[in-house]
């Protein structure tokens, strides 16, 4: 008998609905999130039952979970669905029975489960950016702190002599306590920071996307594994302007009868993508690939959205580069196969 299982998972203890392929309930019950607990229910279905659930917090373990007990995991794109988001009744069974009964009828808005490899990679590469934020933080602390005792600023802090006048500087206790406390936190931070550049620069280096990005203006290594990490199969959009829209790069449409409203980007979908392009585009909007449009742009629409545009642009030519590359690739294979038969 075919089943259809929608799973709404919390942090501790998770919510798991069986229809069958009427859609007549079978089971509803909460049980913690312990393998020890769910194998019992979820193993035993049969092979290839299909088990939905929403993207929410810590979704990884499940997906490792339901693959060993040879079942299909689907993604939910939470956003997306409205029946749940909607639903005069809420709660945790009600919700589980829905994705339940929106998987059976072939409904669901689904997200793309990315290989481990590809998940291992981008959190290698966003605990970098975490902590590199962390390292801006406390630099700009001791901005503020400068700033509100009214000195001055005439050399890098953050270079060998910047320290040194640092520390040679008559302050008060409070705000010399604040700046060798940042100080401090931004020496422990560097020998992380180091570490995962070095892991990254390794993984990079042997990666042929990587060095096709890198052409790009604007787009050094870390950018492009970002890109790498974060688009992961390039085969899943199938125009620019969709993995624009993915990035949220893309403006907003209001459309009723014949008016058109065209609002700010929608920046749904990745932030790391969005925040590493228009880092990217800092540098993009100055060459002269990009230049002309970046001040075309400026003084029409300002320089924020002009930026914006130029990281909508070097994502639309990551695409190509990725989509080419891929194209050649797989011509290659075919090639050495036609060879070897």
């Amino acid at each position: 008998m075919d089943v259809y299982v929608g799973m709404d998972v919390h942090r501790k203890r998770s919510q798991v609905a069986i229809v069958d392929a009427a859609g007549v309930p079978q089971r509803n019950r909460n049980v913690a999130n312990d393998p020890a607990k769910l194998v019992p229910i979820l193993g035993a279905l049969p092979p290839g039952t299909p088990v939905a659930f929403e993207a929410a917090y810590g979704w990884g373990w499940l997906v490792d979970l339901l693959e060993e007990l040879e079942l299909e995991p689907h993604l939910v794109h939470p956003s997306r669905c409205k029946a749940i988001a909607s639903a005069r009744l809420k709660n945790d069974k009600v919700d589980a029975a829905t994705l339940a009964q929106l998987l059976r009828a072939d409904l669901l808005p689904e997200a793309w489960i990315a290989p481990q490899a590809t998940r291992d990679l981008r959190a290698l590469l966003r605990h970098r950016a975490s902590l590199v934020r962390l390292s801006t933080l406390c630099k700009n602390r001791i901005h503020a702190v400068l700033a509100d005792r009214g000195i001055g600023e005439d050399q890098v802090l953050w270079t060998g002599p910047g320290r040194a006048w640092l520390a040679d500087l008559a302050l008060p206790p409070t705000p010399r306590a604040i700046i060798q406390d940042c100080c401090g936190l931004l020496d422990t931070l560097a020998t992380p920071i180091a570490r995962l550049e070095g892991e990254i620069a390794t993984l990079a280096k042997p990666d042929p996307r990587v060095q096709a990005l890198m052409v790009l203006p604007g787009v050094g290594k870390l950018t492009a594994m970002t890109l790498v990490a974060e688009i992961g199969d390039i085969a899943r959009f199938p125009t620019a302007r969709k993995l624009c829209a993915w990035a949220g790069l893309t403006p907003q449409v209001r459309n009723s009868d014949r008016k058109v409203r065209h609002g700010h980007i929608t920046k749904q979908g990745s932030p790391w993508v969005r925040g590493i392009l228009q880092e990217a585009a800092q540098t993009a909007k100055r060459h002269p690939m990009f230049a002309g449009a970046y001040a075309q742009l400026a003084r029409r629409r300002g320089r924020n959205i002009a930026t914006t545009a130029i990281a909508r642009r070097l994502l639309a030519r990551s695409f190509h580069i990725l989509t080419q590359l891929e194209a050649t690739s797989e011509k290659a294979g075919t090639g050495r196969a036609r060879v070897s038969a």
